[in-house]
């Protein structure tokens, strides 16, 4: 039962038992010490008694006051009630026998006999007082006697217990150093030798199992892992290799793609990108030849982009392919990366890549938010058979491909939705100031021949003098616009570019100018500095036409919201006139403010001057909308 039972167990068994001889080594000490006690006290009240009888005598002889006596025999009769019944609080009880009782028993019958003449005291004299209180003490030393002899006794038991104790303290920690050796320090010992024999590669080491307890089940367990230690040692070279392998092949996968990620990052046209990208794939696949295909929009026509180490007959040959003409250009719309054999036979559609010695052709569809747009075509000399990874390493090249592809069109459609939104703002303003201008110019011109073919020298006169002036109002609004396009801004602060059109405009028309430039904030982005300088420039271009102004304050408060305020000491103007819409200048303010959201506000009045504030959004962002194709995440390509 030992042997099966387990280690708890047995540490229980063994402890219960040492407990229950330690409880019952307790209990019956202190039961002998209670007898002790108890019978120490009853010693000391019989001694009392001897003294109250002696107090007695003394009194009866001395003729003392009956209360004095009365008290004397009360306090007796309590101390011979307590002997009898004993008293649990102390403690305090006679450890009755057979011969204390009858002591005791003497001493009450002597007590009766005597109680009524020690109350009456005429009734003995003293040589008689002296009699009966002698019978009285040598009762008490009697029953005093018996109670000692018993308290010898129980003195006896007690120095026997304390040395019972003394043995089973012994035997326990014996019996506890045993158990601990034999289940727990022995059973260590052998794991520990184990373990050392382990460490030292002797992996058939085993350890004994002698019990199916705790230890034993480790004991086991130590076994089971030795042999398993073993069994992994015979072929851990072989497992180390094959696993060096394939750390190392996802390890050059991830470079070929951390490679052509970066490669695709840094192409600027799409020629680039598809050359760089299908001779990068050739060498990470190890193939012998790519082809890199497009689609058209409906996916009935595949376009060739690039390839590499593509025979020069075939690619003029599938430059434009049909779709569904040959296994290339084949793709389903829920198609995968696959491999396709190159079957040698003559009516086959992949005859070509047959001659040309090809036998496996690798398929892999390029597709963005769920489109099929184009594949790339891997060709091999051989037989061909991917894995998991390879085919995840195509398809995440694949994805990398088109984003860089739809990145590229992108860009390009911003450029040119840019230009075409600066062409149009330009055009308008070339419309509403010089050609204007021109149509002036003119009008003039006919004026002047007209009054020269009828010699009237005074509208001559009057006619070159408009002239004059139109020429130089159309100067002056050509130089305006060379530098509106001109201005530069700063990526760090805006404060540069405003100093330098202020320049311009006080060169231009010799009005006095002042920047102010107060508080602190985050710098503009470029292309929002961009759109305030232009808002400037045209409310300037407004004070140089129409304000017939002497002085010119611009003031700029940084902060979360960027405002800039434009002053002048002009004639102003009626705000509520209604101003005609193809006249550039308020239009084209408004305009420019609503692309990076902020809002023109204009304080004027008649001979007050005019005042100009842009207030910008905490955040402004210049949102420049393509065309309504930009949307379109097809690559437009026509062959």
């Amino acid at each position: 039962m030992l042997a099966t039972a387990s280690l708890s167990t047995k540490l229980m068994r063994i402890g219960a038992a040492l407990l229950l001889l330690a409880l019952a080594s307790i209990g019956l000490t202190l039961w002998v010490t209670w007898q002790l006690e108890g019978g120490a006290a009853a010693v000391n009240e019989a001694g009392r008694m001897r003294m109250q009888t002696w107090r007695l005598a003394s009194a009866v002889q001395a003729l003392s006051p009956p209360d004095q006596i009365t008290a004397l025999v009360t306090e007796f009769d309590q101390s011979l009630a307590v002997l009898r019944k004993g008293d649990p609080a102390r403690p305090l009880f006679v450890p009755w026998d057979v011969n204390s009782r009858r002591e005791f028993t003497v001493i009450e019958n002597l007590w009766r006999a005597e109680r009524g003449d020690w109350l009456q005291r005429g009734r003995l004299d003293p040589v008689e007082t002296q009699r009966v209180a002698g019978e009285f003490v040598a009762a008490t030393n009697r029953f005093v006697l018996t109670i000692e002899q018993q308290l010898s006794g129980y003195t006896a038991i007690l120095n026997l217990f304390q040395m019972v104790m003394m043995a089973l303290a012994i035997l326990g920690a014996v019996v506890m150093l045993y158990t601990g050796y034999m289940y727990v320090i022995n059973p260590l010992g052998q794991l520990k030798r184990g373990l050392e024999r382990i460490e030292a590669a002797d992996f058939g080491t085993r350890v004994e199992v002698d019990s199916h307890d705790e230890f034993g089940q480790v004991a086991a367990g130590f076994n089971r892992m030795a042999s398993t230690l073993q069994s992994l040692y015979t072929g851990l070279e072989a497992k180390v290799h094959s696993k060096t392998q394939r750390i190392e092949a996802q390890r050059s996968r991830l470079e070929a793609l951390y490679e052509v990620s970066a490669f695709l990052a840094r192409a600027t046209s799409i020629e680039e990108l598809s050359k760089g990208f299908s001779s990068r794939v050739r060498v990470v696949m190890k193939a012998d030849a790519v082809a890199v295909r497009w689609s058209d929009d409906a996916n009935q026509r595949y376009l060739m982009l690039a390839t590499d180490c593509f025979p020069t007959e075939m690619q003029d040959d599938e430059r434009s392919l049909i779709a569904g003409a040959c296994a290339c250009g084949n793709l389903k719309a829920d198609a995968r990366t696959r491999v396709i054999p190159i079957m040698n036979v003559e009516a086959a559609p992949m005859q070509r890549c047959a001659r040309a010695g090809y036998e496996s052709l690798v398929s892999v569809p390029v597709r963005l938010q769920d489109r099929l747009i184009g594949e790339v075509d891997l060709f091999f000399r051989s037989e061909v058979l991917l894995n998991a990874d390879e085919v995840e390493l195509l398809d995440a090249l694949a994805s990398h491909l088109a984003s860089s592809l739809e990145g590229l069109r992108a860009a390009a459609l911003e450029r040119e939705a840019a230009v075409g939104e600066e062409r149009s703002l330009l055009a308008r303003e070339l419309h509403d100031s010089i050609a204007q201008s021109l149509a002036f110019l003119k009008i003039q011109a006919q004026l002047l021949r007209s009054a020269v073919s009828k010699g009237q020298q005074d509208k001559v006169m009057t006619t070159l003098d408009e002239l004059d002036e139109g020429l130089r109002e159309s100067i002056g609004d050509v130089r305006e616009l060379l530098v509106h396009f001109r201005t530069r801004t700063n990526a760090e602060d805006i404060e540069a570019a405003l100093s330098e059109t202020l320049q311009k405009f006080k060169h231009q028309t010799g009005l006095a100018t002042r920047l102010d430039v107060l508080g602190e904030g985050l710098p503009l982005p470029a292309d929002v500095q961009v759109q305030v300088l232009h808002v400037l420039q045209e409310a300037l271009s407004n004070v140089r036409k129409h304000a017939q102004a002497t002085r010119v304050v611009l003031t700029v408060n940084k902060g979360e919201t960027w405002r800039f305020t434009l002053r002048d000491d002009g004639q102003g103007f009626d705000a509520t006139t209604v101003i005609d819409e193809t006249h550039v200048g308020r239009k084209i303010m408004r305009e420019r403010a609503e692309r990076v959201g902020a809002h023109v506000g204009l304080t004027t009045a008649p001979g007050q001057g005019t005042t100009l504030t842009l207030t910008l959004p905490p955040h402004p962002v210049a949102a420049l909308k393509a065309p309504g194709n930009a949307t379109n995440p097809t690559l437009a390509l026509h062959p």
